[in-house]
């Protein structure tokens, strides 16, 4: 997958090799019928886009084979920590089921510990599958596929044993919809799409710097849902002094990107509106040791600053993907696309072409010096697309193709056979952070409701541990206001968006908040995680057989309840599950106080 840029060679980002033989038997042939109901699937799918980050874009469509092909139930999965699209389809066909063929987009990929997708479809009677593709993550490929067909199901996998136009077309459009988990999985870099808009003649504003506006009003429509279905943007410093940006979605979604901005100096506007960080946070990438008073004044904004040695995008992205990014929409200027696209970071194009000309010398283009002087080191993008947007042209394309799974992405273990330099994690060390990690169980968004007394004693259903804990800290507030808040948390659809409703009204009105939750809140948190292990005979029995492991949440960012970039955090969460263990274990010599060290840093 490596390629030239101007004589500067990109990183390796992985190496393909066969399937195993053993992965491919007991199929049978799958049609073009099967085709047109894996590309309903993906549709489903794609309307999660922006919401489901860290999981994949899952879809799931029920058809009765001798009915003509009658979709008897549909699902997608919303966003993490929420229903699976298997389940809900099964809901909705009932009894239709038996008999029936599912279709999914991609492999069932259960990160509960519980299996709940696959034992919906096998429990509902569904007698055959079809999957558009294998999942990507090697601790999850093929476990679903292996288990339906060891309950003798039929697994039909598109593509890996019949080819014709509409078979690829289907597998394709599977491979576009999660495009973002895939190229994660083979590159270790988070999707990243180059947006910009030019006149007909190659600028993105005229001599003077000014751009507003290049494109029309649908196409600058388009970019808020492009900014909807991505974790973060990015912009450069040139870009926050000259335009001033709010790069928000307006589109009253669930779901509002990260805004990220890359600056060396940090030689960038006190008062801008990306600062106001009320509504969506903002981080500030920089060079180590850049204006100190500048980021203390940033902070008190609550503006995140994350130091660099040295500025690069491609250790920028690095830094994402150990966030948990899928998906970043860059927005920048001609200097820092060139560099990004340099790294090799750079996955897809978005250009909006007006039907505009503004020449001048010094007007800027998208895309600065690559270095490159003659045509044939042109990069050529894959899979073009052309659009009409009103009186706008959008070309869009990939810089590097969708990674397929003909690759199987190596272990930590494999890697580090080929490369020495590499070292594994230690075996007396178990990291989790998401839910789509190996333990992603452990998690407190991952989708385990649990009941827990209200203050009048009566049980009350919480569909995650974050979304009780986020309540809480507006438990027993005299303001009525406060009740519409937990019922707000209460109500949210996911457990991203309970978490980010709670640190909203916090951050907002802390008045709101209980008096005493620096002092109970570490309680809250145990309390709800220990219900969660109780309630769940699976979750219980994998948290013992952790016995012997050091337990850290890998969040860089959250120096709390995780163990930080360099692991200077406080690991809360993994000093939590460490004593719930040893309360389930029965060892008394593991006590609170020498678990958790006192402090009042907040979440």
């Amino acid at each position: 997958m490596a390629h030239l840029l101007g004589g500067l060679s990109t990183p390796l980002l992985c190496k393909p090799k066969p399937i195993s033989a053993s992965l491919n038997h007991n199929y049978t042939s799958v049609s073009s019928f099967d085709s047109l109901y894996i590309k309903r699937a993906a549709e489903l799918a794609d309307k999660s886009a922006g919401f489901t980050a860290p999981h994949p874009n899952f879809g799931c469509v029920i058809v009765v084979p001798n009915g003509g092909g009658t979709v008897v139930g549909e699902g997608y999965l919303y966003a993490e920590g929420t229903i699976p699209a298997e389940v809900q389809a099964v809901e909705a066909a009932g009894e239709q089921c038996r008999g029936a063929t599912a279709y999914l987009n991609m492999e069932s990929g259960d990160c509960h510990c519980d299996n709940s997708a696959v034992s919906a479809l096998i429990k509902a009677g569904i007698s055959r599958v079809v999957v558009g593709i294998r999942h990507p993550l090697q601790h999850l490929r093929g476990n679903s596929i292996h288990a339906l067909r060891s309950e003798g199901v039929q697994v039909d996998v598109l593509a890996e044993d019949t080819h014709n136009k509409t078979i690829e077309e289907a597998l394709k459009s599977c491979l576009f919809v999660n495009a973002p988990l895939l190229y994660r999985a083979a590159c270790q870099v988070p999707f990243s799409v180059l947006k910009y808009a030019m006149t007909l003649d190659g600028k993105i504003a005229a001599s003077s710097g000014h751009a507003s506006w290049i494109s029309s009003k649908k196409s600058r429509t388009r970019v808020f849902d492009m900014r909807g279905r991505s974790d973060a943007v990015i912009v450069g410093g040139n870009t926050v002094r000259r335009d001033n940006p709010r790069l928000t979605v307006r589109h009253g979604g669930g779901h509002l990107p990260r805004r990220i901005v890359l600056s060396q100096t940090l030689d960038l506007p006190e008062e801008a509106h990306i600062w106001n960080v009320s509504e969506v946070p903002t981080i500030v990438a920089t060079q180590r040791g850049a204006r100190r008073s500048f980021q203390r004044l940033l902070a008190s904004k609550g503006v995140e600053v994350v130091e660099f040695d040295i500025l690069d995008p491609r250790d920028v992205m690095e830094y994402l993907y150990d966030r948990g990014y899928l998906s970043i929409l860059w927005e920048c200027g001609g200097a820092l696309a060139a560099s990004a696209i340099s790294s090799g970071v750079i996955h897809k194009v978005h250009a909006f072409v007006a039907p505009k000309i503004i020449g001048g010398k010094n007007a800027p283009s998208p895309v600065g010096e690559l270095g490159m002087v003659e045509m044939t080191q042109a990069l050529e993008l894959i899979d073009v697309c052309y659009e009409q947007i009103g009186p706008d042209i959008l070309v869009s394309g990939f810089l590097q193709p969708v990674p397929d799974l003909t690759p199987t992405i190596p272990s930590i273990q494999e890697t580090s056979a080929i490369d020495p330099t590499i070292s594994p994690y230690e075996a007396s060390i178990i990291f989790f952070y998401k839910t789509w990690d190996p333990y992603g169980a452990f998690s407190n968004f991952s989708l385990h409701p649990i009941q827990m007394p209200d203050e009048n004693e009566e049980l009350v259903t919480w569909s995650s541990v974050e979304h009780y804990y986020q309540a809480q800290k507006f438990v027993g507030a005299s303001d009525p206001i406060a009740k519409s808040c937990i019922e707000e948390i209460k109500c949210a659809m996911s457990p991203e968006e309970a978490a980010r409703i709670g640190r909203r009204i916090q951050r907002q009105q802390p008045n709101l908040v209980r008096p005493d939750w620096e002092s109970i809140k570490i309680d809250v948190m145990y309390k709800a995680l220990k219900c969660k292990f109780t309630t769940y005979p699976n979750l219980y029995s994998l948290l013992l057989s952790t016995a012997g492991s050091v337990l850290v949440e890998g969040s860089p960012h959250d120096l709390f309840w995780g163990g930080g970039r360099d692991g200077e955090g406080l690991n809360y969460l993994g000093r939590l599950l460490m004593m719930l263990r040893s309360e389930f274990l029965g060892d008394s010599s593991t006590s609170q106080s020498s678990l958790l060290p006192q402090t009042s840093e907040s979440k």
